[in-house]
């Protein structure tokens, strides 16, 4: 899988650097701050609680060093989620979880569960997470554009410009991302 995600993330941002991508190597980023309330600003309707998943259950900011990429719009966010997709589904073995982007640019990541128990506490959204740091790490693009030891999925999202991820047990628990 770790391979199979790899080779998908590589290709999928490899083919995305069709727009100019002038970002050298950046400065880790800082870590994820748990919030409380919703950040300043943000919409105050989510369109998505009820269809894709519950009313959210935590939240955290997570603020980047990383600069979103020149060109990096809506057509490169979903050919991201749609290989990352496509890797999962073409996988040996069933993967326990759905990928899909949202929202009018594109920039709001889902990662739904679908099988029962998978992603049903924070720590295993975040060990999943963690699992797509790893594969993240692995790819040229990652490599060339990042810190890779340092850098996070988080900050690959950033750099895509992606602005929330929501990941979600399919069931009850719902954990919200802001991405700065």
């Amino acid at each position: 899988m770790i391979k199979t995600f790899a080779a998908c993330l590589a290709l999928a941002l490899t083919a995305s650097t069709a727009v100019p991508m002038a970002v050298q190597a950046q400065q880790p980023a800082k870590p994820a701050t748990p919030a409380a309330t919703k950040p300043a600003g943000a919409p105050t309707e989510d369109r998505y609680i009820g269809y894709y998943y519950p009313k959210p259950t935590s939240t955290e900011v997570f603020e980047s060093s990383m600069q979103t990429i020149a060109g990096a719009e809506r057509p490169q966010r979903i050919q991201f989620v749609t290989v990352v997709s496509q890797g999962t589904i073409q996988s040996a073995y069933r993967v326990p979880y759905a990928v899909f982007a949202k929202g009018e640019k594109g920039d709001k990541m889902i990662i739904v569960g679908m099988q029962q128990g998978e992603l049903n506490t924070l720590y295993r959204m975040r060990a999943l997470l963690a699992n797509m740091t790893t594969m993240s790490r692995l790819s040229p693009f990652f490599q060339e554009r990042t810190v890779a030891e340092d850098a996070t999925f988080f900050d690959l999202l950033k750099l895509l410009g992606f602005k929330q991820l929501t990941i979600t047990d399919g069931e009850k628990l719902t954990h919200q991302v802001t991405i700065k």
